[in-house]
C-alpha cells in the first residue's frame, strides 16, 4: 500500500507546484499591466504619481527621471526614455523655460492656474497638451513623449518630443523606373505623409490615425480624398482595421492578412508600394491607403487584378509606348505561367503538333537523358526557385555572384551530365525572364507557384490539363473580390470605358471619369477645358513661313511686318 501511494505521488502534482501555477495564471497578461492604471487621475500629490510611474517603467536602464522646480518654488518631475528624445531639446526648450527664475510667473500662476500657463507662456514648444489619465500618461512616454507633473497641479504636460533615427528618402528598391520620381517611403510615418502632402496639396486629403497592437502600439494611418473615395468603402476599410486584435503589429503585411477577403487565394487581393506618387495617383482614383508606422510600404485598397502589371512609367511614357510596353509585359506574365506546362504537354503527348524539323532537334536534346519531360522541367523550375531564394536571402555582394554561377555552372552541369537537355535548361530559363516582367512581387509569387500544379496536370493529363489549369484559375479570378469589387474589373463586369486603362493605355485626357467601379461620388477626373485644348488645331508658331499666327482667335496666316528687323545693337 505505501509503495503505491508513492508511485501515484510521483504522478500526481505537488502542492507547492499547484500553488506556483496558480500564482502565474493570476498574473495580468503584458497588455493588461495598465488596466489597473486607466481609473487613477493624475492629482496633485505629486510623490504617489512619481512612485506609480516609476513603479511601472522604473525597471528599464534608460528611463529617465529628472525632479527640479518651476521657477525655483513649485516642485515637478520629468519622465522620458533617453534613447528617443534628444537630450538637448529637452534641455533648451523643456528644462531651460522652466526652471528660469521668474517672480512675474509665480504670481500669474497664481492668479491664472499652473497648466494655462506652463503651455501658453513658458514651454517652447509646439506639442504640448494636458493629460489627467495616468494610464496615458505612461503610453505617452512609451511613445517617445515627455511627461511633466508638478506638485499641486491635476493634469501631466505632454511633450512631444520623440526623435527617431531615420534614414535618408532614397529611390524604392523593389520599384525601379527609368522616368519617374526618385522619392519613396521610408520607415518614419510622419516623413511618409509629409511626401504624400508634398504633392497632394489639397485641403480635401484626409488623415485617419488609428493604434493597432496591444503591446506594440502601433500607429495606423488611413489615407483618402474626402469627396473622391466612397464614404462606404472608408468606414469598411477603418472598422476592418479596427476589428485587429494582435499583440504586435510590425508590418503593413500583418493588415493586409487580417482585411483581405478571400485568405485562401494566392492573389494578392491588396496592392503594396514603396512609391509615393502611386499612391496619390490611387487616392486620386477613389481608393484608400492605409500607412503603418515602422514600414516603408503602404497598402491601396480595394486592389484589381489589372494593377499588379500596370507601373508608375505606364502614365509618364507616351501612351503609344506605354501601350506597347504593357502588351509585352502581359504577354511575358502568360509566357512564364504556361510555356513550361505547354512544352511538357506536347513533347509527352502531341508530339505531332511541333513542326518536323523543331521535332527532330528536340528527339536529338533528349537522346540519353533518363528522365521524362515532366520530370526534368519540375527539378528545373525546383532548382530556379531555390537559387531565387538563396540569391535573396544573402547578402547582396554574394547574390549577384550566386545567381550567375548557379545559373551558368549549374546548368551546363546537368546538361554535360545528361541529367536534362539543352532545350529544357532554355525553356526554364525564357519562363524565368518572363515571370521578372512582372511589377508586382506578390503577385509574381502567385504566377512562380501556379506554375508547379498546372506543370503536374500538363505530365498527367497533356494539354487537357493545361486548358484545365487555365479554366481553374480563370474562374478563381472570377469569384474573388476586394472589398466588393470584382477582381476582374472592369473586363468583368464589363466596363468599356475602363477598358481604356487595361490591356492599353489610352491617351490621358481620353479617361475623363474614374474607374466606375470604385463608385466614387465625383465621378470626372478630366475638365473640359482639357477636352477643348484636345480639339484646337497645333498652332505652328514658329513656322518660318508663318510666324506670329495666333492659336485661338487669330488667323494661320502669315503676319505682315509692320516694323523692319531688330539690328544687332538693339536685339530687343
Amino acid at each position: 500500500m505505501g509503495l503505491l501511494n508513492k508511485v501515484k505521488g510521483l504522478f500526481s502534482p505537488r502542492k507547492d507546484k499547484e500553488e506556483k501555477i496558480g500564482q502565474d495564471l493570476s498574473r495580468p497578461y503584458p497588455h493588461e499591466v495598465l488596466e489597473k492604471y486607466k481609473k487613477i487621475k493624475v492629482n496633485g500629490d505629486l510623490e504617489r504619481m512619481t512612485t506609480l510611474i516609476e513603479e511601472m517603467l522604473g525597471q528599464s536602464d534608460d528611463f529617465v527621471l529628472r525632479r527640479f522646480r518651476i521657477s525655483g518654488t513649485y516642485s515637478a518631475v520629468l519622465f522620458y526614455f533617453s534613447n528617443m528624445v534628444q537630450q538637448k531639446n529637452i534641455n533648451e526648450d523643456v528644462l531651460k523655460p522652466l526652471m528660469s527664475p521668474s517672480p512675474h510667473l509665480v504670481k500669474r500662476i497664481r492668479r491664472e492656474g499652473m497648466s494655462r500657463v506652463l503651455l501658453q507662456d513658458i514651454l517652447y514648444h509646439t506639442e504640448g497638451q494636458e493629460e489627467t489619465r495616468l494610464d496615458q500618461v505612461i503610453e505617452a512616454i512609451l511613445r517617445g513623449e515627455t511627461a511633466v507633473l508638478v506638485q499641486g497641479m491635476e493634469s501631466a504636460l505632454l511633450i512631444g518630443t520623440r526623435s527617431i533615427e531615420k534614414r535618408a528618402v532614397d529611390q524604392p528598391s523593389t520599384e525601379q523606373v527609368i522616368r519617374g520620381s526618385r522619392d519613396g517611403f521610408i520607415e518614419q510615418i510622419g516623413t511618409n505623409i509629409a511626401l504624400i502632402r508634398y504633392r497632394l496639396q489639397s485641403p480635401d486629403f484626409r488623415i485617419k490615425a488609428l493604434q493597432i497592437g496591444r503591446l506594440s502600439k502601433t500607429k495606423v494611418v488611413l489615407c483618402y480624398i474626402e469627396g473622391v473615395a466612397n464614404p462606404d468603402l472608408i468606414k469598411e476599410v477603418e472598422d476592418r482595421i479596427k476589428a485587429i486584435d494582435i499583440a504586435s503589429l510590425q508590418d503593413p503585411g500583418f493588415i493586409e492578412q487580417y482585411i483581405e477577403d478571400n485568405h485562401m487565394s494566392p492573389f494578392p487581393q491588396v496592392q503594396i508600394t514603396e512609391r509615393s506618387e502611386k499612391l496619390i495617383s490611387s487616392l486620386v482614383e477613389g481608393r484608400v491607403g492605409i500607412l503603418c508606422d515602422g514600414s516603408p510600404f503602404a497598402l491601396i485598397v480595394p486592389a484589381v487584378f489589372s494593377q499588379f502589371y500596370q507601373t508608375s512609367e505606364d502614365y509618364t511614357e507616351r501612351f503609344l509606348m506605354a501601350s506597347m510596353v504593357r502588351l509585352i509585359r502581359l504577354l511575358a506574365i502568360l509566357f512564364s505561367l504556361f510555356f513550361p506546362s505547354l512544352y511538357v504537354s506536347v513533347v509527352s503527348f502531341n508530339p505531332e503538333l511541333i513542326p518536323t524539323k523543331f521535332a527532330v532537334a528536340v528527339a536529338s536534346s533528349r537522346y540519353g537523358v533518363p528522365f521524362p519531360a515532366i520530370v526534368e522541367v519540375f527539378v528545373m523550375e525546383a532548382t530556379m526557385e531555390v537559387l531565387r531564394e538563396a540569391t535573396i536571402r544573402l547578402p547582396q555582394q554574394i547574390g549577384g555572384a550566386l545567381s550567375i554561377v548557379g545559373v551558368l555552372v549549374i546548368g551546363q552541369a546537368a546538361v554535360s551530365a545528361g541529367f536534362v537537355s539543352p532545350i529544357t535548361v532554355v525553356i526554364i530559363a525564357m519562363a524565368t525572364i518572363g515571370s521578372f516582367a512582372t511589377p508586382a512581387y506578390n503577385a509574381a509569387i502567385a504566377f512562380r507557384m501556379l506554375r508547379f500544379p498546372i506543370l503536374i496536370l500538363s505530365g498527367v493529363f497533356g494539354l487537357f490539363g493545361v486548358m484545365a489549369g487555365f479554366i481553374f484559375i480563370t474562374n478563381h479570378l472570377l469569384s474573388l473580390k476586394s472589398f466588393g469589387v470584382p477582381y476582374l474589373s472592369p473586363l468583368v463586369p464589363i466596363d468599356l470605358k475602363g477598358w481604356r486603362d487595361l490591356l492599353i493605355r489610352a491617351p490621358i485626357w481620353t479617361m475623363k471619369e474614374r474607374p466606375s467601379h470604385l463608385h466614387s461620388p465625383n465621378r470626372i477626373r478630366v475638365g473640359e477645358s482639357s477636352e477643348e485644348e484636345d480639339k484646337q488645331p497645333p498652332s505652328n508658331t514658329l513656322d518660318p513661313e508663318k510666324v506670329g499666327n495666333r492659336r485661338w482667335n487669330g488667323s494661320d496666316g502669315e503676319k505682315k511686318r509692320n516694323h523692319p528687323f531688330p539690328s544687332r545693337k538693339h536685339p530687343h
